[in-house]
C-alpha cells in the first residue's frame, strides 16, 4: 500500500536520536544504526528498539535475545554512518572499532555517550519492523554530552 507523501513529511518532525544497536550470537557480533529507540518503563527498566526485519541484526537479536543500545553524540556522525551503510552479513563492522562487553556480550562502544545492555523481554510485530522490548540489565555513562539528533534529509549526505 503506497504511503501518502504528506504522512512521511509530517513524521519527519518526530525527533529521534541516533543509536548503534549491537548484538552477539554464536560467537559473532554485529550492529546497526537506528533512530527508533525509547524508554518504556521505570520499574523494571525497559526500553524499546524498532529494527527492520530485513536487517541482519534483526535475525541475530531474535536468535540471541540480547542487544545493547549505544547512544551517540554529534561528534559520532561518522560512527552512525559506519554502522548504517553496510550489512553485517557481508562485512565485520567491528573491524578496527574499540568496544567492551558487559552482561549480555553485546558490544558496548568505547566512544559513545552512554549505553544500556539489554535482554529481550518481549517483542511485537510492527509492519516491516519488529519492536523489541528490552530489560536493561546494565548501563552507564561514558561521557557527558548531548545526544545526536537524527535528521533524515541530511544524515547520510
Amino acid at each position: 500500500m503506497p504511503i501518502k507523501p504528506e504522512i512521511s513529511l509530517a513524521q519527519k518532525y518526530i525527533l529521534q536520536g541516533v543509536f548503534v544497536i549491537s548484538t552477539a550470537h554464536n560467537g559473532k557480533v554485529n550492529a546497526l544504526t537506528a533512530a527508533w529507540v525509547t524508554r518504556a518503563s521505570f520499574v523494571p527498566p525497559l526500553i524499546t528498539v524498532s529494527i527492520g526485519k530485513a536487517r541482519y541484526s534483526h535475525h541475530m537479536i531474535m536468535e540471541s535475545g540480547v542487544f545493547a543500545v549505544n547512544v551517540l553524540g554529534p561528534e559520532h556522525i561518522e560512527t552512525g554512518k559506519h554502522f548504517g551503510l553496510k550489512t553485517g552479513a557481508k562485512t565485520n563492522k567491528f573491524e578496527n572499532i574499540e568496544y567492551n562487553t558487559k552482561v549480555t556480550g553485546s558490544p558496548i562502544l568505547k566512544d559513545c555517550i552512554s549505553w544500556m545492555d539489554c535482554k529481550v523481554a518481549s517483542w511485537v510485530d510492527a509492519g516491516d519492523h519488529t519492536i523489541f522490548v528490552g530489560e536493561v540489565l546494565d548501563g552507564g555513562v561514558v561521557k557527558e554530552g548531548k545526544p545526536l539528533i537524527y535528521e533524515r534529509d541530511t544524515f547520510y549526505k
